[in-house]
């Protein structure tokens, strides 16, 4: 839910798209490196393959943020939300291209389901589709998931001690800070004397997301089956597209809606093995009985 709101938060402040990127992360960066100090002083330093790691982590998340910013932009925070969260397949296919990995029967056969929900998000096929510009919405929210998940998989490399969760979240957070700032300023896009309430806004989107958030995610990952990870996280798209319409007044056309119920359940069949919910659906009757 702490990061469900991020759209929101974003679009409350209504600063350029570098700007938020870079608060964001100055704003987390403070009580992240609390917790990192703490880690710090009982486990002893990380090695220089994390910290490296975090720091590529943290420049590819960069891009994921300046990206999706934009694609808010152009098509909403709710549905950029959803685009955003097609990084649990990019995920797969990039494990797949540069590990070796080879994904599931499950998220190939999702893929396609996925991209039909896309395509209507996008708005090619609809008259009435919401937003600024749907298509370069969509082509924006592809590249997000693209940024985000070479995220992922690399902050997971970097952060395998299950015991200081908070180290490489701390030097990925400064490392998106100082690309994303680097970034804003020939795109002309970096202001760092925001007013208020402006500035409000941001440090709820910086305590919020970028350190409650990523931390609890950071802290949970390691410690949960990776179905019930799945399960938990896609809440995220579907709370952000109803708290958009309630909070910003958003309002998808019913193709685009179609085309959110196609992706989510596309990522939640790619991500939620079948033996999986049968024997919960066993389990749930043998309670009853």
């Amino acid at each position: 839910m702490c990061i469900a709101f991020s759209g929101i938060f974003y679009r409350y402040a209504a600063v350029e798209p570098s700007t938020a990127s870079v608060f964001r992360c100055l704003y987390g960066l403070p009580l992240l490196a609390v917790f990192a100090w703490f880690e710090y002083r009982r486990y002893g330093s990380l090695s220089r393959r994390s910290i490296g790691l975090a720091m590529v982590a943290g420049a590819l998340f960069a891009g994921d943020l300046t990206s999706w910013h934009h694609a808010i932009e152009a098509v909403g925070a709710g549905l950029a939300t959803v685009l955003g969260n097609l990084q649990v397949l990019v995920v797969g296919l990039l494990a797949w291209l540069i590990l070796g990995e080879r994904p599931s029967r499950a998220v190939l056969l999702a893929v396609p389901i996925v991209l039909a929900g896309v395509v209507l998000i996008s708005g090619v096929l609809d008259t009435g589709a919401y937003g600024s510009d749907p298509p370069l919405g969509v082509a924006l929210g592809i590249l997000t998931a693209l940024f985000y998940g070479g995220y992922l998989l690399v902050i997971r490399r970097s952060g395998r001690d299950e015991r200081r969760p908070a180290g490489p979240v701390t030097v990925a957070t400064a490392s998106t800070a100082i690309v994303a700032g680097v970034a804003g300023v020939p795109l002309g896009e970096l202001n760092l004397t925001p007013s208020w309430p402006e500035h409000g806004w941001l440090l709820a989107y910086g305590l919020t997301s970028q350190f409650l958030g990523y931390l609890l995610i950071s802290v949970s990952l390691p410690r949960l089956p990776a179905v019930i990870t799945s399960i938990i996280l896609l809440a995220q798209p579907v709370a952000t597209v109803i708290l958009a319409r309630v909070l910003l007044d958003e309002q998808p056309s019913p193709a685009q809606l179609l085309g959110v119920a196609l992706v989510v359940g596309g990522i939640a069949a790619a991500t939620v093995p079948v033996g999986w919910l049968r024997d919960r659906a066993m389990a749930a009757a043998a309670t009853k009985r």
